[in-house]
């Protein structure tokens, strides 16, 4: 009887600490609540934003179809390219937008997350207690027991009662493993919500960088043709004569070469183990291989990708190789063209510099030559807009898109 009454006491004193006023959800909590729910309000604010921003930005990309489809002239490509800034400074503010966005539910999470710590500290506090009461009720006699209770009848209903407390406890027990486990899902969402806005930062300086190379194109083209349209249609057949004698030389070059090396060592070329390196340092990329929205699209389908590189950046071969072309004359257009085993093939492009030559073997990440692209630059070619690096993949000679080939 009297192990009983030591245990029992104990958990009648826990009932009362769980209905006392000193553990009620204090101030502190509420304000913390009204504070998510404000939170909670700004964010589906910003959400409404981004998509009217959204319902924009599909307006823009439809012009810019319609003028792609028309009869290329300057006063199309200008609109095109007007369009394009357009819609990359709704982008930009879209981005912009979805930052504090999740700003705001990081902050949501952080204070959902000292909520629970509060509700934590709560019920670890009301545990102490009755574990110090505990200590100090294990010397109780039991005649000083039964002297507390005025009867017998007294003594067995406190005991009913103490029965009951002892199952509250058990539900108390059960709600503190459960706001325990709720804090580790809202800590594993804190973690993606801060991952997520390091991307968006840095999809943040990639639409800066793609609305500087548009402006810049808008700003070479009227320079180039002084908003003449006859110097623009001459400037336009160049380009398109440059990209399609370059695109023959490397079609045609692909099974020649291939070829020669089976007819000189009586070997085909072997493919490196670890597939492709990027050739410049992985960066953004301005235009993608067959762009919808790429600017000169009636010129020629964009077979590559653009990768932004300053001017002079090292090149480095993506695999390892037989140099089958360098071209290089003047500010033409200048690029350097890889054969590599299993019917692939490297292109690249905008070239102010060439350091190997043909007919030479390279390794992987060799140094092959710098980056250009910069207009009026030797290597740049015609209605390039910006430094840059144009990298294509080959296979059995026709394009394919290399961001499927890249790690």
């Amino acid at each position: 009887m009297q192990k009983i009454i030591t245990l029992i006491i104990p958990i009648l004193l826990l009932g009362i600490f769980l209905i006392s006023p000193n553990f009620v959800i204090g101030q502190d909590e509420d304000g913390i609540n009204q504070e998510v729910k404000e939170l909670s309000n700004e964010i589906n604010s910003k959400r409404k934003e981004i998509e009217k921003i959204q319902e924009q930005q599909e307006e823009y990309s439809n012009a810019i179809k319609q003028k792609q489809s028309e009869k290329a002239s300057l006063n199309n490509q200008i609109a095109i390219l007007e369009n394009r800034i357009a819609k990359h400074e709704l982008d930009i503010e879209t981005v912009e937008l979805e930052i504090d966005q999740t700003n705001l539910e990081i902050k949501r999470v952080n204070l959902e997350i000292e909520t629970k710590n509060l509700e934590i500290d709560n019920e670890k506090e009301k545990m102490a207690k009755v574990l110090r009461l505990l200590y100090k009720q294990e010397q109780v006699d039991t005649l000083e027991i039964m002297l507390l209770n005025n009867s017998l009848v007294e003594f067995l209903n406190g005991l009913k009662y103490l029965e009951d407390m002892n199952s509250e406890l058990t539900v108390s027990l059960d709600k503190l493993f459960y706001i325990k486990e709720e804090l580790e899902v809202d800590k594993l969402s804190l973690n993606d919500k801060n991952k997520e806005l390091l991307d968006l930062k840095d999809d943040l300086n990639e639409k800066t960088e793609l609305l500087k190379n548009d402006q810049g194109a808008k700003i070479f083209v009227l320079e180039q043709v002084r908003e003449d349209e006859r110097e623009y249609e001459r400037l336009l057949n160049l380009a398109r004569e440059e990209q399609n004698k370059a695109a023959a030389d490397i079609a045609s070059l692909e099974k020649a070469v291939r070829t020669k090396i089976a007819n000189l060592s009586g070997k085909t070329l072997e493919f490196n183990d670890n597939g492709l390196i990027w050739p410049v340092p992985k960066n953004v990329i301005t235009a993608y291989f067959h762009d919808p929205e790429y600017p000169f699209r009636y010129i020629f389908e964009h077979p590559a990708i653009d990768i932004r590189a300053g001017q002079g950046t090292t090149i480095k071969a993506a695999a390892s190789g037989y140099v089958a072309r360098t071209k290089f004359s003047g500010k033409d257009y200048a690029y350097i063209m890889i054969v590599h085993g299993d019917g692939l093939s490297t292109v690249y492009g905008h070239v102010s510099k060439i350091f190997v030559s043909e007919d030479e073997f390279v390794i992987q990440g060799q140094s092959i030559g710098a980056s250009g692209g910069l207009p009026g630059t030797n290597g740049a070619g015609r209605l390039t807009t910006g430094p840059h690096l144009h990298f294509e993949v080959r296979l059995d000679g026709i394009p394919v898109n290399p961001l499927e080939y890249l790690p």
